[in-house]
């Protein structure tokens, strides 16, 4: 299946998904107000970082190899059993520690010790959570992708109806449980779509243990655990430094902001995930690979610029329509948001490569030097230029980012026109 076509189909499952975001957002806005999108900031983060320890820091790794091994049914049963077996097993380790801890995540991230009965609620889903994001790796490492839009729409529904639901009764702590436990819900309609195929059999999902296979997957584990820290814990600092030093409704608003650009950007951050992953990893000569980034330049990259400037022009409009008038003060950070987006877009293009070919080095290199430089500039840019530069920031953050792509990754296919060198 090729990119417009995957595009189109995907895209479906992106109208839903972005239309139930944007409702979210809406509903979250009435109902918590700016303060609370911070809150909910700051628990999206931990979500982030815990799950990567629960099997998700693998799902890039099934998603490559179900891929790579498409003439191979033997070889992808292998994969899936090894990474099966370790999110079972790292999903209840995981659990344990959540619930012991749980005092003491729930002050750490959430401000409030008092909110630690959420982590118990986390503890509970977190074995189905795993599990559904494993099941989607396989659908989108098979190519299925009508199944995985399927999955996908209907996890959207379940996310929609449960945190519209929990928030209108129980405010803000309603909405941080629908957090936790809409995955979990999702996972019983993936397991339903994935055991009508031929292919699969729950007893190809765990069971064994590959040291050779586990080696493969324990790349994609550390760059997704360095990724997995290092981007929620910007997040983090940038989110308390600008409560601290401007006030939690600001922070607010640079969370809102940020949830609106995860829902404006879904079509075109979907499909590298969907089409772009499980192709470049089937592509062994660096002539493919570059061929295949410049038909990325020529659909994908206009699409994103186009949403942003659309978002940018009907900027008041959209927080009117989307939030409420307590967001009207964002309006300010829009500039430099749909900027940085669209060379986000251009970097993450290039960075797709890194992925599909594990170099880990250079992207754990690259990962932590962008998240470390989006800290610093945020403090250099508000406190030169003030508040409303955290965005523009953003911006020339991902400017760098472009720049470390095109040297450390788009030179090395440049000066290997024969096949690609794989670190391990």
């Amino acid at each position: 299946m090729n990119l417009i076509k995957t595009s189109l189909l995907n895209g479906i499952a992106v109208v839903v998904k972005m239309l139930t975001l944007l409702g979210l957002n809406k509903i979250l806005a009435v109902y918590i107000g700016p303060t609370g999108f911070a809150a909910i900031g700051q628990f999206q983060n931990a979500l982030q970082m815990i799950t990567t320890l629960t099997g998700g820091g693998i799902t890039n790794g099934v998603v490559k190899y179900t891929a790579e091994y498409a003439d191979n049914e033997q070889a992808q049963r292998q994969i899936w059993k090894v990474a099966g077996t370790i999110t079972i097993l790292s999903s209840l380790v995981v659990a344990i520690l959540v619930v012991v801890f749980s005092h003491e995540l729930a002050g750490f991230f959430l401000h409030d010790k008092n909110l630690r009965d959420i982590f118990y609620w986390f503890a509970a889903g977190i074995l189905f959570f795993s599990l559904n994001t494993f099941l989607l790796a396989i659908l989108n490492g098979k190519k299925e992708i009508l199944l995985y839009v399927i999955s996908n729409i209907a996890g959207s529904l379940i996310a929609l109806g449960l945190t519209v639901a929990l928030t209108v009764i129980y405010g803000l702590h309603g909405a941080l449980i629908a957090l936790v436990m809409y995955q979990s819900f999702s996972f019983f309609v993936t397991l339903l779509v994935c055991n009508r195929m031929s292919w699969f059999k729950f007893s190809y999902m765990f069971g064994s243990f590959n040291k050779v296979v586990a080696k493969k997957l324990l790349a994609y584990f550390l760059m997704a655990v360095v990724s997995a820290a290092s981007i929620p814990i910007g997040q983090i600092l940038v989110r308390n430094y600008l409560g601290n030093t401007f006030g939690w409704e600001v922070a607010g608003y640079w969370e809102a902001l940020s949830r609106l650009s995860a829902a404006y950007l879904l079509l075109v951050t979907t499909t590298l995930s969907v089409y772009y992953l499980p192709k470049l990893s089937e592509l062994k000569v660096a002539g493919d690979i570059r061929a295949e980034i410049i038909q990325g330049y020529k659909y994908i990259l206009p699409v994103a610029m186009f949403a942003g400037l659309m978002t940018y022009l009907f900027r008041d409009f959209i927080i009117s329509l989307l939030f409420t008038e307590a967001f009207h003060p964002m309006r300010i950070f829009f500039a430099g948001q749909v900027i940085g987006d669209s060379l986000k877009i251009v970097s993450w293009i290039i960075a797709y490569v890194m992925l599909s070919k594990a170099m880990v080095k250079r992207f754990i290199i690259t990962e932590i030097i962008s998240c470390a430089s989006l800290y610093m500039l945020t403090l250099i840019f508000t406190k030169v230029w003030g508040v409303e530069a955290v965005t523009w920031a953003y911006a020339f953050n991902y400017f760098i980012y472009c720049l470390m792509m095109y040297f450390f990754v788009y030179l090395s296919l440049e000066k290997n026109n024969a096949k690609l060198s794989v670190e391990a």
